[in-house]
């Protein structure tokens, strides 16, 4: 069963640890769900973009946590 599972990172690409732990995830849909409820905890624990990976397979990123200026 594939796995999805976030990294994290600084707007240089240095990788972080996330400000909230984030739990295994089945589907992308879970894991997609976990980061609209805690980006803003992310994002003031020190992590600036986020990339979304089945198992070992990039899916996207990086997603920026910082909200776009309206």
């Amino acid at each position: 069963m594939a796995a999805w599972t976030w990294r994290f990172e600084k707007s240089d690409g240095t990788e972080v640890q996330p400000a909230v732990q984030p739990e295994e995830f089945t589907t992308q849909g879970d894991a997609e769900s976990w980061i609209g409820e805690v980006w803003k905890d992310l994002l003031e624990g020190g992590a600036d973009q986020v990339f979304l990976f089945e198992d070992s397979t990039k899916i996207y990123g990086p997603m920026s946590l910082h909200a776009e200026p309206e």
